[in-house]
């Protein structure tokens, strides 16, 4: 894929600070996973930032991205340092991500279980764009908001589990992977759950909920084969195939990359609206990578 377009000012006088005071407020850190690392990873608070690259990862490819746009900051979803480290020399490959970003004056910022369970994070963005309405959390948080693990509601559009799948694959980023599927292709599916990355720990989650269809990543042999044993044992007579939930399974990154135009738009508009309140006009300009980060590179059927 080629690399999206740029959008927003270059005016204005934002600092890092400023940018991390944004984000933080749209996805706040205490809302991580408590094995979690968010927040500012690289990067002087008092920099001026005009340009900011999102992207899924913090990988070679991102970085070369952002040095040759000109990049004054990287916001990624996944950590660079998710477990301690002794050293951050450049002869690592996470070492040299660092040093590369700041020997040209680029910060590093992550976003990650905080902006999963965010509004307009990544499960909300998962969920508009798969066309899921009236929906909540999956696993709500105890905080009372409107914000916990992924979503789960209603299909705009009812669909067999063949055309939703159809629908999965054209709105996602292409991978190697594309998109697995288990159920009965012919049965009509209206209500679904989405989690963004990895998530058959909740599978339990989502047969509470009762949807039709589970659209997540990583999908392990083991977990998913017992949840469609268990679906179709207790499946309609005469069509035990068509027991619930289906599951859709695509890629770690193409699940969470849609959450990125969401992260960039409201970036844009808290950045602008904090220079308002300093009497200033401008905000950052925001490029989302096309970069496809996902590791596969390739897949073969047997002949």
């Amino acid at each position: 894929m080629g690399q999206a377009a740029a959008s927003g000012s270059e005016g204005g006088a934002a600092t890092l600070a400023d940018v991390v005071g944004v984000m933080d407020g749209l996805y706040p850190p205490g809302s991580a996973e408590s094995w979690d690392a968010v927040g500012l990873v690289a990067g002087d608070p008092a920099a001026p930032v005009r340009k900011v690259l999102l992207a899924v990862d913090p990988v070679a490819a991102v970085v070369d991205e952002a040095l040759e746009w000109g990049a004054d900051l990287v916001i990624t979803h996944h950590p660079l340092f998710l477990k301690g480290v002794h050293s951050v020399a450049a002869t690592t490959f996470k070492g040299s991500v660092v040093h590369r970003l700041l020997t040209a004056g680029c910060g590093l910022y992550v976003a990650h279980t905080n902006a999963d369970s965010a509004p307009r994070g990544v499960a909300d963005a998962l969920a508009d764009l798969l066309g899921i309405v009236d929906r909540g959390p999956l696993v709500a948080h105890t905080d009372g908001a409107q914000t916990g693990i992924g979503r789960v509601g209603r299909l705009a559009e009812p669909a067999t589990l063949a055309a939703f799948a159809r629908r999965v694959a054209a709105a996602l980023p292409a991978t190697a992977q594309g998109v697995r599927v288990a159920g009965d292709l012919e049965a009509t599916v209206t209500t679904a759950a989405v989690v963004g990355g990895s998530g058959d720990s909740l599978f339990d989650a989502v047969r509470a909920a009762a949807a039709d269809v589970y659209v997540t990543a990583d999908l392990r042999h083991h977990p998913a084969s017992e949840l469609r044993e268990r679906a179709t044992f207790e499946g309609p007579e005469g069509r035990p195939e068509a027991g619930t939930p289906f599951l859709v399974d695509v890629a770690h990154y193409a699940s969470e990359w849609p959450w990125l135009t969401y992260a960039a738009d409201d970036l844009q508009a808290g950045v602008a609206a904090l220079l308002a309140q300093r009497g200033e006009e401008g905000t950052v300009t925001c490029r989302v990578s096309t970069n496809v980060t996902d590791p596969w590179s390739a897949t073969f059927r047997a002949p």
